[in-house]
């Protein structure tokens, strides 16, 4: 089989719909042997009803409780049987036919690379960035805090976001450190070198992580915006005060998943990417 379509869900099961309906539309005419797996966290009835009567040909695998990104998408891959792993959270829309078969040419014709994503979009058809440089421990307290707005932070901040490559609308491929864990291919080959998601992450950082492994196995991370992708995407962690830090759920599941990336890769500054 050549490929197998990942897909993450949590309790929207509309938004689902979309995204399953805009991959069966992407994948009709592309010729080639896949499978479609959907891994559904803290399940609920509405969503087991509609992949029983819309989508019976999908593998469905339901989770009694939210058991996080990592664990919900490694479940999928010891299912997976495709020689290509695109995985995707349920938020993303394909609007573009031939995307995926795209980007596994892509991955075909570039051995060295084992992580591909492409180009994301708002729902308001503005571009979304899904591609970073790696943390450094400032680049976390200069997210969360006021600090972010001193000269410092913003410089800081200005790296971390690319802002010196992104200043133009980049076409080309480009190696960057890491991938928004939202839209990704792998090969299910290079698992075999880099495995799967870090369970210990509940929340954010996972992305972070296994694209630091890829790096770290001779695998690059590539940007790919010839495809295009709309990620309906609310980010539930923003910077801000200390207080927003220390209060908002999501900023104290980032500060922690973070604080459990540097103890694991320890806090020398890196770049692989451009």
């Amino acid at each position: 089989m050549k490929l197998s379509i990942i897909v993450n869900h949590y309790r929207t099961p509309e938004i689902l719909r979309n995204c399953l309906n805009s991959v069966k539309e992407d994948m009709k005419e592309s010729g080639l042997e896949w499978e479609l797996i959907v891994t559904d966290s803290a399940t609920i009835e509405q969503t087991t009803e509609m992949m029983a009567s819309e989508f019976p040909d999908v593998i469905f695998i339901p989770a009694a409780e939210n058991i996080g990104f990592g664990k919900s998408i490694n479940i999928a891959l010891k299912r997976a049987k495709g020689e290509y792993y695109f995985i995707i959270n349920a938020d993303i829309v394909i609007d573009e036919k031939g995307g995926i078969k795209s980007m596994i040419g892509y991955m075909e014709g570039h051995p060295e690379v084992g992580m591909l994503g492409p180009k994301l979009w708002n729902i308001n058809n503005t571009w979304q960035q899904s591609a970073f440089r790696f943390y450094t421990p400032m680049t976390v307290i200069y997210r969360r805090t006021f600090l972010g707005k001193t000269a410092v932070g913003k410089k800081n901040l200005n790296e971390f976001l690319m802002k010196d490559v992104f200043a133009k609308d980049v076409t080309e491929p480009i190696p960057v450190d890491w991938l928004m864990g939202s839209a990704m291919m792998v090969r299910s080959k290079d698992l075999e070198k880099v495995g799967g998601f870090d369970e210990r992450y509940f929340m954010y950082f996972e992305d972070v992580d296994w694209a630091r492994r890829f790096w770290e196995n001779g695998l690059q991370v590539v940007y790919y915006p010839k495809v295009t992708m709309y990620h309906h995407h609310i980010q539930s962690s923003k910077k801000g005060s200390i207080w927003k830090s220390v209060f908002n759920k999501y900023a104290r599941i980032h500060v922690q998943s973070s604080v459990k990336y540097f103890k694991k890769f320890g806090l020398k500054k890196v770049k692989y990417g451009v």
